[in-house]
């Protein structure tokens, strides 16, 4: 799969639909066609999956033993207003209402690309959630991308 990477800024029209900028659109999975998948972010943010990315995340979370209340608790939450989103012809996508009220975006946005996902965030909140002091950024670097036994482990990893 392609890499999505890139900050890109973006205005959100009256009907509350934003167009994926190119760049993204191409970089997504062929068998993802016009459908994405948008679930609210663990930071203030909402966050764009193509479906073969979103599908192995799912059947992980949904693999969680629906008996455990902890698994549970954790499986509504994540899911929670998870919504397929559908591009248009140009390339917009609607953003539901209660979304954009939960990553506080109202008229602008940027937009994030991470890898086999997107972030979408308000600008503002965005930058304060960013890493200002270049020491600590590379102190982080150090800790995550150079010694491999210090890399914390992903529970939804298998």
């Amino acid at each position: 799969m392609n890499l999505l990477s890139g900050e890109y800024e973006c205005k959100l029209d009256p009907k509350g639909r934003l167009v994926l900028p190119a760049k993204v659109k191409g970089s997504l999975p062929e068998e993802t066609g016009n459908q994405l998948i948008l679930v609210r972010g663990f930071e203030p943010c909402l966050v764009l999956y193509p479906r073969s990315a979103w599908r192995v995340i799912h059947e992980k979370v949904m693999a969680l033993d629906e008996f455990n209340e902890e698994y549970r608790q954790f499986q509504r939450n994540f899911l929670r207003g998870m919504t397929e989103v559908e591009l248009d012809s140009i390339g917009r996508f609607m953003l539901p209402r209660t979304m954009l009220r939960y990553a506080g975006i109202e008229k602008e946005a940027i937009i994030v690309g991470i890898g086999n996902r997107c972030e979408i965030w308000d600008p503002e909140r965005y930058d304060n959630f960013l890493i200002k002091d270049q020491q600590s950024f590379s102190k982080l670097a150090q800790k995550f991308l150079t010694t491999p036994d210090a890399a914390p482990t992903n529970p939804l990893a298998a």
